[in-house]
């Protein structure tokens, strides 16, 4: 009898025990939250160059195998076929090697013609394509490649030309904004009709895993199209087609959001930007030009398994923790930044949804700053192009997550979709369309409060 009495109890209390597992998710309790975890448990505490560079923990196993092997695959130069590995560069392509344009896993650099640029053109006719994407212009297809093969002419060449354009603040203050001009230059085939170029500067690569993991409606509850709340700021979805899944899907990634998911960032940029095909873009992307002759396209260039490996690389790199979250001048700058709308668009919090595989990226309270949505910024930064949902003068709310490191992880900081921007006032002064009430009261605050918003953006 006691030994049943014994039983009962134990039942009891893993009744218990199993009930309140199974209770629903309770507030989140922010009594003793660090500030400083950007990306949850996917944060990482180094501010150096290499900040941007690290893997999340808790990787072991063949995770941490794929990992490793998507480093090496992301550094590795590749070239001409016929190789042993690592073959199948070009004819025609803009680099040759994943960190060429991501440096350090980070932004690129603006320039044309070098070696270290990380600087491409896409161009469109202006009209779409059968997936309602931008259709490619003939002879040049969707992306303008400057550098090919021993023996083949790349498709153009361009130029950057800037202007200096004065800004002066209420308060008499004064800032210089730099307006680029871009030229193709040498073509090698005259385009005929009207056309559309956008330049688009190599992102940070950093924290991708977890913006994929944000659920979709979420992103879609951001969303603001009839101005409902009367700020200005509308913003929307653009739904874009996956190759993969030959369906329409939420697109989070690229600088107008135009890619739904990291595999397919990935393989496109390898496609692109190097002229390497793979499962998930098997055609040249200069196919049916002079270019490609003699070429089969019978197989593609790229093994799944490095590309799958890449792909899991980009997804478990870890987002850099915050700085100086105690310092007062920063506190001062974060609330002066919600006060003036910033947190509009740049969304302060997001929480991940599940991911069974990578516990690091699963229900997690993020920080990136960013609503993934593309709201019109307005002429000045205007390109013309549209990517299917978004227009010439839309572009996707980038992640402010480690803005404050561009300088250390890239020597250089540049800003915005084409690296204009030398500072981060300048980024902010070039803002425009839905974002020129935030912009405008910005420049109404004192030198004081204006370098307090830049300071705390310096933290992130």
């Amino acid at each position: 009898m006691v030994r049943k009495k014994n039983l009962l109890a134990v039942g009891i209390a893993c009744f218990i025990t199993v009930f309140s597992m199974c209770r629903k998710a309770q507030p989140f309790n922010d009594t003793g939250y660090d500030s400083r975890l950007s990306g949850g448990q996917a944060t990482v505490f180094d501010a150096s160059s290499k900040a941007f560079t690290h893997m999340i923990a808790g990787l072991v196993g063949t995770d941490l195998n794929a990992h490793e092997r998507g480093d090496v695959a992301f550094e590795q130069t590749f070239v001409s076929a016929p190789a042993p590995v690592f073959g199948g560069l070009g004819p025609v392509f803009n680099n040759v090697s994943c960190i060429s344009c991501h440096h350090n896993d980070g932004k690129g650099t603006p320039t044309a013609g070098t070696v270290t640029s990380s600087l491409l053109l896409r161009i469109t006719n202006g009209l779409t394509d059968e997936h309602g994407g931008p259709a490619g212009v003939d002879g040049y297809g969707g992306q303008v490649q400057d550098v090919a093969l021993f023996g083949i002419q790349p498709e153009a060449h361009w130029d950057i030309v800037y202007a200096e354009v004065p800004v002066t603040y209420p308060d008499g203050s004064t800032a210089s904004l730099r307006k680029p001009t871009y030229n193709m230059q040498n073509a090698y085939k005259a385009i005929s009709g009207g056309y559309f170029i956008s330049p688009r500067l190599a992102p940070p690569v950093f924290g991708l895993g977890l913006l994929e993991n944000i659920p979709e409606g979420t992103i879609a509850s951001f969303a603001d199209e009839a101005d409902k709340d009367g700020d200005g700021i509308r913003g929307h979805v653009n739904y874009v087609y996956n190759p993969q899944t030959k369906q329409t899907e939420i697109g989070r990634f690229g600088l107008k959001a135009n890619t739904p998911t990291i595999m397919v960032q990935v393989a496109t940029a390898y496609q692109q930007d190097m002229g390497v095909t793979s499962m998930v873009r098997p055609q040249e992307a200069s196919w049916g030009q002079a270019q490609c002759a003699g070429i089969s396209g019978d197989n593609y260039d790229l093994p799944d398994s490095t590309l799958r490996a890449v792909a899991f690389y980009v997804k478990t790199l870890a987002v850099p923790a915050r700085r100086d979250v105690e310092d007062a001048e920063v506190k001062r700058g974060e609330a002066l930044f919600t006060q003036i709308n910033c947190s509009g668009c740049h969304r302060t919090t997001v929480q991940t949804g599940m991911d069974v595989n990578v516990p690091a990226l699963s229900n997690q309270r993020i920080h990136p700053y960013t609503d993934l949505l593309v709201h019109d910024m307005g002429d000045g930064l205007a390109d013309g192009y549209t990517d299917f949902l978004a227009n010439g003068r839309e572009w996707r709310t980038t992640p402010l997550w480690g803005i404050g490191l561009f300088e250390k992880t890239n020597g250089t900081p540049y800003y915005l979709h084409d690296g204009r921007a030398r500072s981060i006032e300048e980024a902010i002064l070039w803002h425009g369309g839905e974002a020129t009430n935030t912009k405008n009261k910005f420049m109404q605050l004192n030198k004081t409060d204006r370098n307090a918003v830049i300071r705390f953006l310096r933290s992130l």
